[in-house]
């Protein structure tokens, strides 16, 4: 049991069939192992548009709180304020569900990914915000 713990903690991707034959037991004493000794299931990962880093995180925080304090400050700075944006948006092909699939703990949060390849489906996107 603690060798499947290892081996799934090594590299999560890692399927039962895979797992068996490096342990050298079956396909189903491996499946229990996992799922009713260590308590583990395969989960997809969530999509998020981008992975942002730790600094791009703490801007957007910065920005917002910013933001707030005007509000705070004024209270018709809210209605004065007009938002726009135009982007290109790219379709994407993303991994099936099973490739990108991984073995997770119950107290271990979800994985995320960001979409890499482009597809060739492209639309422009146009927006504008106000109060």
């Amino acid at each position: 049991m603690e060798t499947v713990w290892w081996l799934v903690h090594e590299d999560r991707w890692r399927t039962i069939k895979d797992i068996a034959a490096i342990v050298n037991v079956s396909y189903g004493t491996v499946q229990t192992i996992l799922t009713c000794d260590l308590n583990m299931h395969r989960v997809a990962a969530k999509f998020v548009p981008r992975l942002l880093t730790l600094k791009q995180k703490e801007h957007h925080v910065a920005i917002c709180q910013e933001l707030c304090q005007h509000a705070v400050d004024d209270p018709s700075f809210m209605s004065r304020v007009i938002n726009g944006d135009q982007s290109w948006v790219y379709g994407y092909d993303p991994e099936t569900k099973q490739q990108s699939s991984q073995w997770k703990s119950p107290g271990s949060s979800r994985p995320k990914k960001a979409r890499q390849s482009r597809s060739a489906t492209k639309s422009m996107l146009i927006v504008f915000f106000d109060i």
